[in-house]
């Protein structure tokens, strides 16, 4: 009984979701973030290089530039860019194909702690080489 209750609920949770678009937009959202990602990851178009230039080698505030401007760095950011990507991508899938979906999920979330155990990593590298 409590289990064709709880079957009972998970559809129309399910249905409920499905009809507001959530799953759409988390899959357009997952989408976009994996192909900026990747546009940036393999320097499409000089699109890492700009970014490089006018953004993450600039002063901010009155931190100077850091891992992120240097170009091994900007592709362990680009990185995590692609990983959270597929993280939002994962859910979106698992919408309605579980494997695939929470493969996604667990692809993004091991790039992203890998990534970002490199990012920091870097980070305290470049900080104290600044520093002397």
């Amino acid at each position: 009984m409590m289990q064709k209750f709880r079957t009972k609920a998970c559809f129309v949770v399910t249905a409920t979701v499905k009809m507001l678009g959530i799953v759409n937009a988390v899959l357009v959202i997952g989408a976009l973030i994996s192909v900026a990602g990747v546009i940036l990851l393999v320097n499409l178009a000089g699109a890492g290089d700009y970014v490089i230039q006018h953004l993450t080698s600039r002063n901010l505030g009155t931190l100077p530039p850091g891992f992120a401007a240097s170009r091994g760095g900007f592709q362990v950011y680009a990185l995590l860019v692609l990983a959270i990507g597929l993280v939002f991508l994962g859910f979106g899938v698992a919408a309605s194909a579980v494997v695939p979906g929470l493969a996604l999920i667990g692809i993004g979330l091991v790039a992203f702690g890998f990534a970002s155990v490199l990012a920091i990593r870097g980070e305290v590298v470049t900080a104290r080489g600044k520093k002397t």
